[in-house]
């Protein structure tokens, strides 16, 4: 019988951030880091395919889905910032032995953390998150304006957080998007049209650059630590294309590799096989 699933809340740095949980301490701990637009929801069916096996725990960034959202008055948004809360978050539920899955903004969050305290981390689970040059695709080249020039190129951003834009992410590269449930991005756009949330997203889109600068951190952080690694990679994706996928294998040599046919977010169409590969991964390793 599958485990229940419960949303709870934690007081983490003065902020208030929501997490899903399933399963008990003495199960293996899967830590599931979530990408832009989105937040833990995006997991949701995947919590319930491994409900039972695992300890799985998925919180949303300060900014996302439930979790706080200060003002940036209030709160520095920066993947630095975003990083520390999260591994302050770890540490308040005492998680070790962490299997690590990062999907695009948890890759530059959880790679920082892994890269801080390497000793946390069992396993690397990568889904779409980028860390090498070669996985930036022609549809990030106005994100890459906006942190040149934010004044010129503000419209061009903000364009990342509409409506159409979301839906691409989903729907773009996806093998059946009628699988694709408009829940997803419905969801994802009721959080980012709050009042006074586009200025955290175009914040935390101008601080992107701080990511690329610390690609040659983490590529040394794989070659000298080997953590184990799958990936995952929707080989649709126009952000974060494959080369970036084929990239971790450089320094990652004995890594698992799935390409899937689909966009950047897979787990709508793909939660079930991704589930089995994250299962037989982790009862190897």
């Amino acid at each position: 019988m599958k485990k229940p699933i419960f949303y709870r809340n934690m007081e983490v740095d003065g902020l208030r951030i929501f997490y899903r949980e399933t399963g008990t301490d003495d199960l293996p701990v899967l830590l599931l880091l979530h990408g832009f637009p989105s937040s833990s929801h995006m997991f949701r069916d995947l919590m319930a395919d491994l409900a039972g096996n695992y300890r799985i725990i998925a919180p949303d960034y300060p900014g996302f889905g439930q979790s706080s959202a200060p003002g940036l008055e209030a709160f520095d948004y920066t993947f630095d910032h975003l990083s520390v809360v999260i591994e302050h978050f770890i540490d308040q539920l005492k998680l070790r032995d962490i299997n690590l899955y990062i999907q695009d903004y948890g890759g530059p969050i959880g790679l920082r953390i892994a890269n801080r305290r390497p000793g946390l981390i069992h396993s690397l689970i990568i889904q779409n998150a980028n860390a090498y040059m070669e996985g930036f695709g022609p549809a990030v080249d106005p994100l890459v304006a906006y942190i040149q020039d934010p004044v010129a190129y503000e419209q061009s951003a903000r364009f990342f957080l509409t409506l159409e834009a979301t839906k691409s992410q989903y729907l773009n590269g996806a093998q059946v998007a009628e699988k694709v449930s408009p829940d997803s991005y419905i969801v994802d756009q009721y959080y980012l049209d709050r009042n006074g949330n586009d200025a955290i997203q175009l914040a935390l889109f101008r601080d992107y650059g701080s990511n690329i600068a610390q690609y040659d951190q983490w590529q040394d952080y794989f070659r000298k630590r080997q953590p184990h690694a799958l990936i995952i990679w929707g080989g649709n994706d126009q952000m974060f294309v494959a080369a970036g996928a084929s990239a971790y294998l450089k320094d990652l040599p004995q890594a698992e590799f799935h390409q899937v046919h689909g966009g950047h977010f897979i787990l709508d169409e793909h939660h079930r096989q991704v589930a089995e590969w994250i299962d037989d991964f982790i009862r190897r390793h």
